[in-house]
């Protein structure tokens, strides 16, 4: 059985190009804007905060770019936040009207700090509201996890930031974000069959643990909190990966589940003693490798970029195997907090 999510994964390409074509001349805009700031919000909730955690990540670890992440209800009680003061607010969801998303714009228009908006509605609350209204070019999802809403948004998040910041190697990073399309199309092609037969191994796993360092934290937190626990309705917990010790190693035993993500950070010499550890343990891990995928003169930064593929693909036959449509809700949206 076909699903719409397949439809809206083969899709990425296109709205990947779609966004450059319509929003490049907006996002150069807003990057010379970020480049006076002193500080930069980021602000989003569940796929959306995961973009906000790894675009963070990515240039915490090369840049001395200043960046908070919060939730929108975190930054809405933010007493931290100054009239005036030199900053600029990045609010990013996928539908546009967030809830408390819109919350926190409205809070960052009223203490005088410039609010952009990344959201894939043009006609969307946020869209309209923002001083800065980036619009990804995705056309209508329906899957919840999000696909290419989430690959636009973090394209346009790591275009803005990178492009402002003073990482020697931003600009190479950034003709490899424009092929970002072709090479998401070529990796989703090659990982299909084995992402397939994998989900098939693992269909009647109930819980995940997902690890990941730098930028791949984000992506880990995006795995569990919005593919495993929304997509395919598997328990799932996401960790730093560093953070291993501390807690998932004493849940550490023969045949539980574990997704590492390694990059070759340097924070990543703990994630493989992590690795390593769960083997001898004869953990069932599924172990993404980014060597595995592109050649070393690819940015790893980009990691992000890379790994979404196949753990689509893993999470669309996971959720079909078990008789879930990867796409569908069942809670979502029947509840406020108004």
């Amino acid at each position: 059985m076909k699903y719409k999510m397949y439809d809206e994964i083969m899709e990425q390409k296109d709205a990947l190009v779609k966004t450059f074509e319509s929003e490049t001349s907006l996002l150069d805009n807003i990057s010379s804007i970020v480049e006076e700031k002193d500080k930069v919000y980021l602000v989003g909730c569940g796929s959306s905060i995961s973009t906000c955690y790894s675009v963070r990540d990515a240039l915490a670890s090369c840049s001395t770019i200043d960046i908070d992440v919060f939730t929108g209800f975190e930054f809405t009680y933010n007493k931290k936040l100054i009239l005036g003061e030199n900053s600029i607010a990045i609010f990013t969801s996928q539908s546009g009207e967030t809830g408390d998303t819109v919350a926190a714009l409205r809070k960052a228009q009223e203490f005088k700090i410039p609010a952009v908006s990344i959201s894939n509605e043009p006609d969307s609350t946020m869209a309209k509201e923002a001083d800065y209204g980036i619009v990804s070019r995705g056309g209508k999802e329906t899957a919840i996890l999000g696909t290419k809403t989430y690959v636009t948004q973090l394209t346009c998040l790591y275009y803005i930031l990178f492009k402002a910041s003073d990482y020697e190697n931003k600009d190479k990073l950034i003709d490899e974000l424009k092929n970002i399309g072709s090479l998401l199309d070529n990796l989703l092609e090659s990982t299909h069959d084995e992402s397939k037969k994998l989900a098939e191994l693992f269909k009647d796993e109930e819980i995940f643990y997902c690890l990941g360092s730098g930028p791949n934290f984000g992506l880990s937190y995006k795995l569990a909190m919005t593919m495993f626990m929304e997509g395919a309705l598997k328990h799932a917990c996401p960790l730093y990966a560093a953070e291993f010790r501390h807690g998932l190693i004493e849940r550490a035993e023969k045949g539980v589940p574990a997704v590492f993500l390694n990059s070759g950070f340097e924070s990543d010499v703990i994630t493989e003693k992590a690795i390593d550890f769960c083997e001898k343990l004869e953990m069932n891990l599924i172990i993404y490798n980014l060597s595995d995928y592109v050649g070393d003169d690819f940015d790893k930064l980009l990691s992000p970029f890379v790994f979404i593929a196949p753990l689509e693909w893993f999470i669309y036959y996971l959720a079909h195997f078990n008789n879930e449509d990867p796409g569908s809700t069942r809670h979502i949206g029947k509840v406020r907090y108004d």
